[in-house]
């Protein structure tokens, strides 16, 4: 069967029809059967994907939704756009770390057996071609945004009129925050930042001498300037500045020009004993801009001087230059994605407000006292985590609040009312994460505000990122404290919640209060809690306490009981973790994943992974809650079953390198709505589903007729349909009936 990746538009894996028998049998299947791969060693490296690579793929996929027919318009160029994002930060991160160890001569191999080197080499090739179908996939949108009255100019695009108009924008707008440079001797080569995006000159003057310039294209100002509204027309900032370099040099003659964009790394490093973390980030924020370039993309067909002189500056090799046939930037496409244009984007839904706090007047401590709540963003909204912390600001009978912050929003309401708490004279204390991968600089100015509000901060271990998802309020009841508690499987950022799918678990047990208090007194003192009541945690006992449940359902199997694993996350490549889960397939558990992004397991093997089948969702919403659930003793779902909702991916730095949580769902209500209706959905969703194959690629669950319309799509299912613990009510009407995940 042909799996090879797709490399221009018409070749798009969901549109590709069958080339045999088998694969026709495929695409109408599930799942497909196990197969038996030649020379295929279960005991050897082979039996894990490269991570690596695999996240490319999951990248793919995203790429792929931009030739999705079935998605508006604006919304493919907004994937094109994250594609691009996505492989830019890849580059600053993963690739630069394998470049690092590959010079230093380490040969250590991954997982998957392959050294550096070898990974490199993968990357490269597979990189290479994804970045040039990007290109396709834009020459494909391009036309249809002009079909639909969306036009983008370059500067010979331009009427008279429209060059008054532009003259006068870039009078105003630009040419004050424009820094020309020429590049001579007594003007040496500027630093260009990470992701930092140039135009580059060729000019002359009158008398004949060349001058190399550069315009470095400030990242302040929107790349797309508006030129004409009927139809919409747009010209990049490059263009225009092209437009304008008789303002910018006078009496020169444009000879050629290119455009480049550099990124460099941009990992951290800190050193163990830094006395103040602070001061120490904020020295390391200023090396990461100056880390060394790991990628360069010119424009084709640069001016070969231009194109010498621009790498020698940078110290670039030719390995490590892409060249670019068409749009530079693909990123800010997504500047593109016009609210005004609401015809070419999803169908616009407000969260709902759960009817249980509806029920109580939007009182949550109410809510929350009278059941165990689980809310599901972004189909419910995000507001109500605002609202349980604005409400224990201003509440007199609250005493204190503990919360974590890993990412957060700029004008974070979240931190506003932690503030307004500490300001009130209540105890508030805040984990905040200094480690948070390009979140740093902006989380060291959340810190201070606290600071100056009052509130405790605390920013957790040195060498382990806190990313557990842990709020707590204490509140006076009477003659007794209830301690209130949110834990959730997202970050605390109200503007990623309107399309990141994450879980948020409301409730006053008091275990899992005694439980929060014993994380955060763990954060601030570094004691390890003696015992934890209804939590595991990393780096202390969430990976051992999976494994063990995993192995536990092995056991059931192998005494012949029903057996059975659902799971969901971004990620899984930790090794321990799935050598456990091959091993449980063997002794006959039924697993089925749904795992977004990276996935070190081959399912579907004989011998090591047939009963594993895993699937990747890739959609409107960006599917980031983490649940696994087990038979405990019964085929799933099943009210006996065991569930649990967690902070963490299953992947090494997750388990071992950061402090996460594991959180046993016990109230009944709410274990039915994540077994029967989100893990049922997921895994019965049809219209967003990738196969993961033991091959490698994965493909697209479509059928090969039929209208493509009435797929099951749980990203709609769960816009049309109120939660359950969220009512206040079990029914089950609007779950749908799961297709058999197993043959």
């Amino acid at each position: 069967m042909n799996l090879t990746r797709p490399t221009a538009p018409d070749c798009n894996a969901e549109h590709a029809a069958a080339d045999s028998a088998e694969a026709a049998d495929f695409l109408r299947s599930p799942f497909p059967p196990p197969v038996t791969l030649d020379g295929f060693d279960p005991d050897g490296p082979e039996r894990f994907f490269n991570r690596e690579m695999s996240w490319l793929a999951f990248n793919w996929r995203v790429l792929e939704e931009a030739m999705n027919p079935r998605v508006p318009l604006l919304e493919r160029v907004r994937f094109l756009s994250i594609s691009s994002t996505n492989l830019d930060e890849f580059f600053t991160v993963r690739v630069a770390g394998l470049r690092e160890l590959a010079r230093a001569g380490n040969t250590t191999p991954s997982d998957d057996g392959r050294s550096p080197a070898e990974q490199l080499a993968l990357i490269h090739d597979d990189a290479r071609r994804l970045m040039d179908y990007q290109q396709d996939v834009w020459r494909t949108l391009r036309p249809e945004l002009e079909r639909a009255g969306i036009m983008i100019l370059s500067h010979t695009d331009l009427t008279a009129i429209d060059r008054a108009a532009m003259n006068d924008f870039f009078l105003h707008h630009v040419f004050p925050v424009l820094s020309p440079l020429a590049i001579d001797p007594a003007h040496p080569f500027p630093f260009i930042p990470n992701a930092g995006f140039c135009l580059a000159l060729e000019l002359q003057d009158k008398r004949g001498r060349k001058l190399d310039a550069l315009v470095p294209i400030p990242s302040q100002i929107d790349r797309f300037v508006r030129v004409g509204t009927n139809p919409i027309r747009l010209l990049p900032l490059e263009e225009l500045i092209l437009a304008e370099l008789d303002s910018l040099f006078p009496g020169y003659t444009y000879l050629g020009s290119c455009t480049f964009s550099v990124l460099r790394d941009s990992d951290l490093e800190v050193e163990e004993e830094a006395e103040d973390l602070v001061r120490e980030f904020e020295v390391a924020l200023k090396r990461r801009r100056r880390g060394e370039v790991v990628r360069m993309k010119i424009s084709a067909r640069a001016p070969r001087d231009l194109r010498e002189v621009v790498m020698e500056e940078l110290e670039v090799s030719d390995a490590d230059v892409i060249e670019v046939e068409g749009i530079m930037g693909i990123a800010s496409l997504k500047e593109l994605v016009l609210d005004e244009r609401a015809d070419l984007l999803w169908p616009s839904f407000t969260p709902r407000v759960p009817e249980r706090v509806q029920d109580h007047h939007g009182d949550m401590f109410a809510a929350i006292r009278n059941k165990d709540m689980l809310l599901h963003h972004p189909y419910e909204t995000f507001d109500m985590v605002v609202r349980f912390l604005e409400q224990a600001a201003r509440d007199p009978d609250v005493l204190a609040i503990r919360q974590t912050l890993y990412r957060t929003s700029r004008d974070s309401p979240i931190v506003a009312a932690l503030c307004e708490a500490a300001e009130a004279g209540k105890s508030v204390t805040a984990l905040v994460e200094l480690k948070a991968r390009f979140d740093e600089a902006a989380n060291i100015r959340q810190s201070r505000r606290l600071e100056r509000a009052g509130a405790h901060v605390v920013y957790g271990f040195v060498n382990y990122k806190t990313h557990a998802k842990i709020s707590t309020v204490v509140r006076r009841e009477g003659d007794r404290l209830v301690t209130y508690t949110h834990w959730g499987t997202g970050n605390y950022h109200p503007i990623t919640a309107r399309i990141y799918t994450d879980l948020s678990l409301f409730t006053c047990d008091p275990a899992l209060g005694r439980d929060a208090t014993r994380v955060f007194n763990y954060l601030s003192g570094y004691a390890e809690p003696a015992r934890l009541e209804n939590l595991a945690i990393s780096p202390l006992s969430l990976k051992s306490s999976l494994i063990a449940m995993i192995n536990a359902e092995a056991e059931a199997a192998r005494a012949g009981r029903p057996a059975e694993i659902w799971a969901k996350m971004n990620s899984i490549i930790d090794a321990d973790v799935i050598d456990a889960l091959y091993d449980a397939s063997q002794a006959g558990v039924k697993i089925s994943l749904v795992i977004r992004g990276i996935c070190g397991i081959r399912p579907g093997i004989r011998g090591l992974s047939e009963n594993i089948r895993i699937k990747s969702i890739v959609g409107r919403f960006l599917e980031h809650s983490r649940i696994v659930c087990f038979g405990n003793g019964a085929a799933l779902p099943s009210e006996q079953a065991r569930v649990f909702i967690s902070s963490a991916d299953w992947m090494g730095r997750n388990l071992v390198r950061r402090v996460e949580t594991l959180v046993e769902i016990l109230n009944p209500t709410v274990k039915a709505q994540i077994v029967s209706q989100i893990m049922a959905a997921n895994l019965a969703d049809e219209a967003q589903s990738w196969i993961i194959r033991p091959e490698g690629p994965a493909q697209r669950r479509l059928p090969l007729d039929g209208d493509a319309r009435k797929l099951f799509n749980c990203h709609r299912f769960f816009v049309e349909n109120p939660s359950l613990s969220g009512r206040g009510s079990a029914g089950q009407d609007d779950v749908p009936e799961l297709t058999h995940t197993h043959d």
